[in-house]
């Protein structure tokens, strides 16, 4: 389904507004609903969907970008057949196919591990990825930024935008209430394409919104995104944005496309308390849908 090869996952953040909880347990592996292989409700850590989303529609190459005390992501990306068999024996049999499906994705991939030393914002975490990389185009998913779709549509419609456009830049996006939170795309429409924005500039967090199309943490970038990075200061708290390197390319006439969501897909978001609640609700709800349709 893609002609991508390479998808790199981030999951260095401190997540410091989930903290305690977060200190020990790394935000991206925080549980959210799903159902497992009998179709029944499980609850999986928001990394474990993403990687499966990714997997199922052709990607088997991943770098995932790990901070201090996220060892949980390599230990659960390690297959255990001994405890999935265990599992299935003392909990529910499908338990065990659930993992057992998970761990035989695990062996078809290719999974490498990079860590980020010190916590330098997002921009440094992708740059971080740049061997693995290398000259291609990639896809990049935050870890803690999901969104639910029936059949991943959200991410076949971004792989055809990329197919289709060959933007330096394609990301998803969509309309929120309170804009000021994110970072903004400024653009226009294109001709006959309903959800698809082209791309002017990004803004991080204004003041004043100059629109309320907010940036979701999925895309796709040119290699150019790398020596962009190398360029970009480091903001007041000692980080590189990963928006200011965005800028920069559209700035050297890179192009880039927005990808909107539709109403169907829902944008999974467990960076803080009120958005980690919503996530359970909104996992749930969609599970109970998906149960109601089969």
């Amino acid at each position: 389904m893609t002609h991508l090869s390479k998808a790199v996952i981030t999951a260095a953040g401190l997540g410091t507004r989930l903290l305690p909880s977060s200190k020990e347990i790394p935000k991206e592996m925080f549980p959210i609903f799903d159902l497992d292989e009998s179709g029944s409700i499980c609850v999986k850590p928001v990394m474990h969907r993403i990687f499966e989303n990714l997997y199922d529609i052709g990607f088997k190459n991943f770098c995932i970008i790990v901070g201090r005390g996220k060892r949980s992501i390599e230990d659960h990306f390690t297959p255990d057949r001994v405890f999935s068999i265990l599992a299935g024996d003392r909990v529910k049999p499908n338990m065990h196919n659930t993992l057992a499906g998970f761990y035989q994705k695990i062996l078809d991939s290719k999974i490498f591990f990079i860590n980020q030393p010190e916590p330098k914002g997002f921009g440094d975490a992708v740059l971080r990825a740049e061997t693995f990389v290398g000259d291609e185009h990639f896809l990049l998913h935050a870890g803690d930024d999901l969104v639910l779709s029936k059949g991943h549509s959200h991410l076949v419609r971004l792989l055809d935008v990329f197919n289709r456009y060959r933007g330096d830049i394609t990301v998803l996006a969509e309309r929120v209430e309170k804009p000021s939170q994110y970072g903004v795309i400024v653009g226009e429409p294109v001709s006959g394409e309903r959800y698809l924005i082209k791309v002017r500039d990004i803004v991080e967090k204004p003041a004043k919104p100059p629109s309320n199309i907010a940036v979701i943490g999925i895309y796709i970038l040119s290699p150019r995104i790398f020596d962009a990075l190398k360029h970009v200061e480091p903001d007041e708290r000692g980080e590189i944005q990963l928006t200011t390197a965005l800028k920069r390319l559209l700035e050297e006439r890179g192009e880039g496309y927005a990808v909107l969501l539709r109403e169907s897909e829902k944008r999974l978001d467990v960076g803080n308390p009120a958005n980690y609640y919503r996530a359970l609700v909104e996992s749930y709800d969609f599970c109970i849908k998906r149960i109601k349709k089969s």
